[in-house]
């Protein structure tokens, strides 16, 4: 059966973990955890293990991290420093950076 749309893509579709808003994949930031215990942000984040995503707003930054649903994505505890430095760039959102914890 021939597709609907054989010469348009699809963008990836993901979920805010804050705000569980859905969008593309390229108006989202992910964060991704490594088998070592490290976190990623942005593209420092791509190819990494396990990942989530969060809306480029401080306020999803904020609830995601401090209602610990960011830490229950990635399936890690979010350590003390690991949370501040994420909470910093949340309300920065400039840069690439990684974070380690």
């Amino acid at each position: 059966m021939p597709k609907a749309n054989p010469g348009r893509k699809r963008e990836p579709q993901r979920t805010c973990v804050a705000c569980r808003r859905v969008g593309g994949k390229e108006g989202l930031l992910r964060i991704a955890a490594s088998a070592d215990g490290r976190i990623a942000v942005g593209q420092a984040a791509k190819g990494w293990g396990r990942g989530a995503y969060l809306c480029p707003s401080a306020a999803c930054w904020s609830r995601g991290i401090t209602t610990g649903q960011l830490g229950r994505a990635l399936r890690v505890k979010l350590d003390p420093q690991t949370t501040e430095a994420l909470m910093a760039y949340g309300a920065n959102l400039g840069g690439k950076k990684e974070v380690s914890s």
